[in-house]
Parts: C-alpha cells; structure tokens; sequence
C-alpha cells in the first residue's frame, strides 16, 4: 500500500563519496543535503529558505565558459544539485515552489555581465517577499483574530503559528495556549519553550489527551506545509486528527499558510503523496524505558511506517490566514489563478 512512497535511507559522508557526485557539488549543496537527512533541519520555510542559500552561493561561485548561454551552463549545475537534495530527502511543496521560480528565471538570462547579478537579484526577492515579508504580514492578521482570554490550541511546531502567537503576546493581548505533541519527533517541546520563553501561559498535552482539553479551547491555530487546491492541508502527521477532533468539538480551525505553498494537485488521502521518516524513531523510548520494538527487523512479516505528514480535508478548515488576508479552503483556486496571471505560478 505505501511502497511508492518515498522512503527514509541513512545518508553520509561516505555514502555520498559512494555515489560519485561529491566531486561536481559544491561543499554547500553536500552539507545541507546531509542535514535535511539527518532530520536537524525541519519546517518548510527553513528549509525553502537554506536550499535557496545553497542556490545564490552556487550562483556567486558560477564561472560562465565565454560563447555559450547562461542558462545552458548554469541549469546542469542547478540540476545536480536539486537531484543530490532529492536523494537526501524529497521536496517539500514550498521548495518545488522555489525551484520553478528560479529556473524560470534563469531561462530568462542570457550571457551578459548583469546576468548573475539579476539572478541573485531574484533568489533574494523571492526570500524576501514570498517569505519573510509574506509571514510577518501573515503573522500581524493572523495576531489580530486572537482575542482576550482566547484559548489557542496548536500540534507540533510551526515557525508561522510560533511568529502569530508571539506577535499576540507582544501586542499585550492576555490569552492562553495549549500545545499537543505526538512522538517520534515531539516538535511541541521547542513551541513549548519559546511560548515559555515570551511569558505565554501554556499547557503541554499529548495527542491522545486532546479530547479532555478541547472542552476550554477557543479556537486552533494549525501549520502547513501545503495548502492544495481543493482547499485540503498537507501538514505535520497528526494535524489532521487534531482539526477533526476541533471540528467535532465545534471549534473553529484556523491554519496559517504563506500563498507560496499553494499548489495545483488536488489530494484526497494521505498515501498517494507522503513522505515515510526513519522507522528507527518510533523505537525510541523516552526515559530511557525498554523499546519492545527493538530488532523489528529480524521479526519476520513485521514493518514499521512513519508517515511525515497527513492530508486535513477542507471541511475541518474553518479559514487559510495568508499574507493576502483570511480565506476559507474553498477560495485557493482564486489564489492560485491569481498568481498564474501574475506569472508567479508556484
């Protein structure tokens, strides 16, 4: 059933080396690709915003052969590139975004001495304005719809609900948040901490108590990593289940989301596209408790599946705050045909 899926694969220095490419990718290129596998760098937007990093010092370190055209000389290297990340870990939606607008642009430069100037010109902007720009706006809307003696419900970490909470706090608006968290990777210990850090009243819950705290919850404030255009949400494995239980409770899902992670493919389950993450995780037992599950692999007809992200259907999303204002699930296709118009096509 998931064996198209993706699957996790130890990535190393060694393996690398093995693969024949070390030598045709910049030092940059192997290093994040060696950290995306390893799992330290998580959450769309950092990742989008370290690959096109890599992007701008391959561009900086780009020597052109006189006579031939930019873009025929700088594409096999971009592409060598993006494939060794590939191999290192898949996409996300926000990095396929970034890709396409950069290589379109590339096409666009011939060989003249303004050429990487321009496009190191682009990468920025793109960083800036559908990014960092995109989330503080999205950020300052999003702070406003929390209100006095509000009770935010949030699931993991996410860099964009971290930024709204936060904003809130500073605005001096009193309200309270509880965060759930699920193993393995248990992403709400760090939105713990920087709630904490700020002075937010907080409250720390796992996934399975979810139903004895949604009782006293106002609303919930959820990530993503995709925003599809049948309105439905990729995100962090777990969310999904969260905006159920919310919807169920009658409790109104609002998920934050930059346009750039607006895409065309429609998805109505969570196995024709997904990632699988290390089965190894899910042995690991906190507190140092005996893992049951240790040597699954010598245990014939047993497999361990980690699923890395979930599909939230459109009808658990009371609304999409964007950095173009507040939107419900069924309003993406305009978003999406906007940015076609515009030429900004994700």
């Amino acid at each position: 059933l998931f064996a198209h899926l993706p699957r996790h694969h130890e990535v190393d220095v060694a393996g690398v080396v093995a693969r024949g490419t070390a030598a045709a990718l910049p030092l940059p290129a192997i290093q994040l690709g060696l950290t995306l596998a390893q799992g330290s760098l998580r959450g769309a937007n950092a990742r989008c915003i370290a690959m096109l990093d890599v992007f701008r010092q391959v561009v900086l370190e780009f020597r052109s052969a006189g006579g031939r055209e930019f873009a025929r000389e700088l594409n096999p290297l971009l592409n060598s590139v993006i494939s060794f990340l590939v191999f290192c870990r898949p996409l996300s939606v926000s990095m396929g975004a970034a890709i396409k607008h950069v290589k379109a642009a590339v096409e666009k430069l011939k060989l003249e001495p303004s050429a990487k100037e321009r496009l190191l010109g682009v990468i920025s902007s793109f960083v800036q304005e559908k990014i960092l720009f995109a989330g503080d706006h999205l950020a300052g809307e999003a702070a406003k719809r929390i209100q006095s003696d509000d009770v935010v419900l949030t699931y993991g970490y996410s860099s964009v609900v971290a930024a709204v909470l936060l904003r809130a706090a500073a605005a001096g608006t009193p309200f309270a948040v509880v965060v759930a968290d699920a193993r393995p990777l248990l992403e709400g210990r760090r939105m713990l901490r920087a709630l904490l850090a700020a002075r937010v009243p907080a409250q720390y819950v796992a996934l399975n108590g979810l139903s004895f705290v949604l009782p006293r919850v106002t609303k919930v404030l959820l990530g993503a990593g995709a925003v599809l255009s049948n309105g439905a949400v990729l995100a962090r494995a777990g969310s999904a289940a969260v905006a159920m239980a919310a919807s169920a409770a009658h409790v109104p899902v609002l998920v934050a989301a930059e346009t750039y992670k607006f895409h065309e493919r429609v998805q109505l389950d969570s196995i024709t596209h997904n990632e699988l993450g290390d089965p190894d995780l899910l042995v690991e037992m906190p507190g140092g408790e005996k893992a049951w599950l240790e040597g699954w692999r010598e245990q014939e007809g047993l497999g361990l599946l980690s699923l890395m992200y979930d599909t939230m259907p459109a009808q658990f999303v009371s609304m999409v705050i964007t950095e173009v204002g507040a939107i419900p699930p069924t309003s993406v296709p305009v978003i999406l045909r906007e940015q076609r118009a515009d030429g900004n096509m994700a």
